[in-house]
């Protein structure tokens, strides 16, 4: 059976990127394969998540055809919305009670929505 195994992040705000997804919860460590560029990793169960360096660009809209959303069960929605708001970012929905349990979502420093959901 497939299963996701890597998602690759590209940002030409690495500093920003970063402190966003840790604000998440998420730890990195530094790595470079051979020439490539340096760039940050983390596991997410089995799924990498990576985050290289890239020129300024324009995400889709997140409603759009070849917009990303990226779900991520956290330990407490709303300690991470709260610690993202201390960097300045903003829900798009806050946190609430859903059929999915609790759940919000936030755009990251490059307009990727990001849907957060408690869980284990």
């Amino acid at each position: 059976m497939p299963s996701l195994s890597l998602i690759v992040l590209r940002t030409s705000r690495i500093e920003a990127t970063l402190g966003f997804y840790r604000a998440l919860g998420l730890a990195f460590a530094e790595e470079q394969h051979g020439t490539e560029p340096v760039h940050y990793s983390t596991a997410l169960g089995e799924t990498v998540l990576e985050v290289y360096p890239a020129e300024a660009g324009q995400a889709p809209d997140r409603k759009a055809g070849g917009a990303t959303m990226i779900g991520i069960k956290v330990e407490s929605v709303d300690a991470v919305i709260g610690a993202a708001e201390l960097l300045g970012y903003k829900p798009i929905s806050a946190p609430k009670d859903s059929a999915w349990g609790r759940r919000a979502t936030i755009l990251d420093p490059d307009g990727r929505l990001i849907e957060l959901t408690e869980g284990e």
